[in-house]
């Protein structure tokens, strides 16, 4: 999925980014609403998001763009995205292929507080 500059303007002139010119973005599978990870994007990477259909997420210990999935294979293609109503946070409907998490899981919300801590809820996948 793509979209057309002007949607793409639009968006961009509706995004609060922050003092680093970032916006927090939440990334989704889009058949099941699974919350898979959250990451952040300067105005290149939604644009280029929206532009090619390819998640593009601004990696702030790289200090550059990251184009998910580029040395894994574990893309995300977009297939909606919508902004809150502060504009402050996007959430990014995507297919996920492979790990979303760099830790080889399906979602980076893998541990859940219990009463005795923390609790690992799901397994690396096999590869």
């Amino acid at each position: 999925m793509s979209f057309p500059e002007s949607a793409i303007t639009k968006l961009l002139e509706s995004v609060a980014f922050d003092s680093d010119g970032l916006v927090a973005a939440i990334a989704q599978r889009h058949e099941t609403g699974e919350v898979l990870m959250l990451a952040w994007m300067n105005a290149d990477a939604v644009r280029e998001t929206l532009a090619t259909g390819r998640v593009t997420y601004w990696s702030r210990s790289r200090r550059s763009l990251w184009r998910k999935g580029e040395t894994s294979g574990h893309i995300q293609t977009l297939r909606s995205i919508r902004i809150d109503c502060d504009g402050d946070a996007l959430l990014l409907g995507v297919d996920q292929t492979g790990a979303a998490c760099h830790t080889n899981r399906s979602s980076c919300f893998f541990r859940e507080v219990a009463e005795d801590g923390l609790v690992e809820i799901s397994k690396p996948l096999e590869d």
